[in-house]
């Protein structure tokens, strides 16, 4: 199938699924005139590349990981630990987010109660 009938079948871009093809996470044949023919199985990998993307993994990371996602014969603890590896990952940033917004209340906070105080001069207007 050529490019505009892989992005209605999966709802992708034909620029997301060139640039998937460019990072080496899907692959096209090209006819004699250029154009990209996927195969049938090229829908489900599109989709599969977009949950991953959903859950948050790099397409550095999912050129390392898709080979082991999609052949059962190779799937190892190695993949399961590699995907673990990522939660964690995700989850430390989720932590670091938390304490940043945590801090910023904090900030605002204290400018509302600063706010509420009576004012012994003009309040300079911000830009």
């Amino acid at each position: 199938m050529r490019i505009g009938e892989l992005s209605a079948r999966t709802g992708v871009s034909a620029r997301s699924i060139r640039y998937y093809e460019q990072q080496g996470l899907l692959a096209a044949v090209r006819t004699a005139s250029g154009q990209r023919v996927f195969t049938e199985s090229a829908v489900e990998r599109v989709r599969l590349i977009q949950r991953l993307f959903s859950a948050g993994l790099s397409s550095r990371r999912m050129v390392e990981l898709l080979p082991c996602v999609t052949n059962p014969e190779i799937r190892t603890r190695w993949l399961t630990d590699r995907l673990r590896e990522e939660r964690r990952r995700m989850t430390a940033e989720m932590a670091q987010l938390a304490h940043a917004v945590a801090v910023l209340d904090a900030v605002v906070d204290d400018m509302t109660v600063a706010d509420d105080a009576p004012r012994s001069r003009p309040e300079r207007a911000c830009p």
